[in-house]
């Protein structure tokens, strides 16, 4: 018999308790019923006791289920081999990466997928492993099925076992991506040592590596130039026009390449060719740059190659900028001795960039080619012809008359037939062209102007003849001189008047046709400390010229949208649409749909409570670009309405291409509605296109009841003019809107617009 266990049997005691309240039967003889109660007692426990198991052998079997999942579905290969090598176990996963099915790896020697290059290496390992206790590990290139290869890292284990029954697990990773990345970096490695400088600088310029190159090169060893910026190596002789087109090229490309003048460490200079990488992160953020470049002054023919690209422009093969002021110095110079006058003809092509971006780049380079040889070919001799950049040439006349007025006289007539020249037909790849241009002229005497000032002179009055129509000729005067020097002025405050928060909202209602506020146009004003209130029309042109538009429009789009997430908490303004008005500079950036997908992302804002205004000569340019965004756009719910329509040629042409949800027409018809029988009839044509369009039709100028009740009946739906109101600062706006009874429920319009409009107000 077994011995009893120390202390009770917690089931036979559960099994007792159980019995114990069953009614006992006072007849039954006491040893039998003594007996009888013991059975009873064995039997219960006997139940108990299977169920227990039962149990048991459930939580082992989940137990066993959930280690074979782990196994089977771990993140490496499993392999157990037997003393031959021969494969007993396997997990899926090893299985997929030897490319088979596991019943066709089982009982298979594993050398099978192994690759043959590595097989003898293999079998020496396998052997060492045997023979070994402690884990080891090897690389080895094995096959995947029948028709690739990879590489595998396997770390292997020898486990004994009694009787012989040895065996090796192996776990195997496949790691040819790291391979293939460590090869990448021996390679860059060896190109970094290269005969040719190397630098790697952060985002913000800071120098972070070298290769032995560049010490070479520049003469600062690695401990003098990481840490530093590649000013370091500056030799004065390039402007900051040059930079800040080196910087817009390597935002928009990603890439610059051409000649540098720098200075080494012992201060001479010396010519560079230099090409700039930048290096984007997965958020497509600019993480690093890296500059390799080499020196171009070693050899006679190299010395030749940096003369040409130092003097002139390789495109037209005509003089650039440098040697147009080396030359216009020497001019200067040449006046002062002879007391003839010069002059300086600033010549732009217009609408260049249409006819660029309708043929491409291709044909726009071959017919700047072409008209620079008519600019050779129609100049005197002595005279200079330079290409700028872009569509933009100079001229420098020089020796004309001692007398003020026959000198302009002779300007005028070589500038009008450098006019026609320009403008007689082009033939270029079987494309006939036609193209004009847009010509400024300041004359100069002797050092009374000095070339920088000429050159904005000439530029200034090339912009005066654009204005006047194109295809003209405008010369310079004292009253240009005057203008000049107050958009100087504008110019350099408007350059930090975003910074110093100059720039502001205001904001004008827009009603329907029971006058309920469903909207508003948010319009940018500049509000100058001396200056006072200044309007866009003074500004925006300006802040195109010179490239702050875009970051002028980031601004106001993330101001508008955060104006609209503060209205949402405000009964009296949650169902306003604010509508922008987008610049064409700002919707040719790449990264345009991105910001404004950032900015209600950042404020949490109702898509549908933002507006943008796009004007048809802005869609003229590249109808498929701005198409594509705009859909990208609608996509998010943000809606759009043609700003001025009716002012340019192209509505119809383009109304079906693009995703509009609203005609606005321009205030010029509103305003002459009750005096010009053709602007009601084009009122009434613009909201009839509307309607068949299924487009909303809004009218802004309006500033007569008279005015409101003709669009009334012939179904304009909404409208915007100083007969509501005149545009308001934001803190006088929400005062008026309160006072205005804003329906709840979708009107007319889609619940919700406004613009930040750069027009002058309605």
């Amino acid at each position: 018999m077994s011995k009893k266990p120390n202390g009770p049997d917690p089931l036979r005691t559960k099994a007792e308790t159980q019995l114990d309240r069953a009614p006992e039967a006072d007849e039954t003889p006491r040893p039998a019923k003594k007996l009888l109660h013991e059975l009873q007692v064995c039997q219960v426990d006997l139940k108990m006791q299977n169920k227990a198991l039962l149990q048991a052998q459930i939580e082992l079997e989940e137990s066993r289920d959930h280690y074979m999942d782990l196994y089977d579905f771990a993140p490496v290969g499993y392999l157990t081999l037997t003393r031959e090598a021969l494969i007993s176990d396997v997990n899926l996963t090893g299985a997929t990466l030897l490319g088979m099915e596991r019943s066709q790896l089982m009982h298979h020697r594993f050398a099978h997928w192994v690759a043959a290059e590595d097989n003898e290496r293999w079998n020496r390992f396998f052997v060492s492993m045997l023979q070994n206790d402690e884990r080891q590990s090897c690389e080895l290139v094995l096959k995947r099925g029948h028709s690739s290869i990879f590489h595998a890292q396997l770390d292997c284990l020898h486990i004994k076992a009694g009787n012989d029954g040895n065996s090796v697990r192996i776990s195997f990773t496949d790691i040819s991506e790291r391979k293939q990345a460590l090869e990448a970096l021996r390679i860059a490695a060896i190109a970094f040592e290269s005969h040719e400088g190397i630098l790697v600088t952060d985002a913000c310029g800071v120098i972070s590596c070298v290769n032995h190159a560049f010490t070479r090169l520049t003469g600062y060893s690695t401990e003098e130039a990481v840490g530093r910026t590649p000013a370091i190596l500056s030799s004065g002789q390039h402007g900051r026009d040059f930079y800040q087109r080196m910087r817009t090229t390597l935002n928009k490309q990603k890439y610059w390449q051409g000649e540098m003048w720098n200075k080494r460490k012992n201060g001479k200079i010396y010519a560079d060719w230099l090409t700039i990488s930048a290096i984007t992160g997965d958020d497509g953020n600019i993480t690093h740059y890296v500059g390799i470049f080499s020196d171009i002054t070693s050899n006679p023919e190299s010395s030749a190659e940096i003369h040409r690209l130092a003097y002139y422009d390789s495109l037209t093969h005509l003089p650039n900028r440098r040697m147009l002021f080396d030359r216009l110095r020497q001019a200067l110079a040449a006046s002062s001795r002879s007391k003839h006058y010069g002059a300086l003809l600033f010549l732009d092509l217009d609408n260049f960039k249409t006819l660029n971006d309708t043929y491409g780049h291709s044909i726009g380079d071959l017919l700047l080619i072409e008209i620079a040889q008519r600019l050779t070919a129609n100049i005197r001799e002595g005279d200079t012809e330079a290409r700028l950049g872009g569509d933009e040439f100079v001229l420098m006349l020089e020796n004309l008359s001692e007398n003020t007025q026959e000198a302009v006289i002779q300007a005028g007539l070589i500038g009008e037939k450098i006019r026609h020249a320009v403008a007689l037909p082009y033939i270029v790849q079987g494309l006939e062209l036609w193209c004009t241009a847009s010509i400024g002229v300041s004359l100069f005497y002797g050092h009374e102007t000095s070339v920088d000032e000429l050159l904005k002179h000439s530029d200034f009055a090339m912009y005066h003849a654009k204005n006047e129509g194109r295809n003209g000729i405008r010369f310079f005067d004292p009253e240009m001189q005057a203008t000049l020097v107050e958009r100087s002025a504008l110019e350099s405050d408007l350059r930090h008047a975003l910074g110093r928060g100059q720039l502001r909202l205001y904001y004008q209602i827009q009603v329907n046709n029971e006058r309920h506020a469903i909207g508003a146009e948010a319009l940018l004003r500049w509000v100058h400390p001396e200056r006072g209130l200044i309007f866009p029309e003074q500004f925006i042109p300006l802040a195109e010229k010179i490239g702050l538009i875009v970051p002028i429009g980031v601004w106001v789009l993330q101001t508008a949208c955060a104006q609209i997430r503060d209205w949402s908490t405000n009964p009296a303004t949650r169902d306003l649409q604010l509508a922008l008005n987008a610049s064409a500079l700002e919707l040719r950036q790449p990264n345009f749909v991105e910001q404004v997908r950032q900015a209600i992302s950042i404020t949490g804002i109702n898509p549908a409570l933002l507006k943008i205004e796009l004007t048809e000569s802005l869609l003229v340019d590249n109808v498929s670009d701005t198409v594509a965004k705009m859909n990208a756009l609608k996509a998010l719910g943000i809606s759009f309405s043609m700003d001025d329509f009716g002012t340019a040629y192209s509505s119809l042409a383009y109304l079906k291409q693009l995703p509009l949800d609203q005609l606005k027409i321009d205030q010029s018809f509103i305003r002459d509605l009750g005096d010009n029988p053709s602007n009601a009839a084009l009122v009434q044509a613009i909201i009839l296109m509307g309607r068949t369009f299924g487009l909303d039709v809004i009218a802004e100028g309006v500033e007569a009841e008279a005015q409101m009740e003709f669009l009334n009946l012939n179904g304009c739906d909404a409208y915007q003019g100083y007969l509501f109101s005149r545009p308001l600062p934001l803190k006088e706006f929400e005062a008026f809107v309160k006072q205005v009874d804003t329906p709840k429920v979708t009107t007319t319009l889609n619940p919700g617009r406004v613009q930040h409009s750069y027009a002058q107000p309605s």
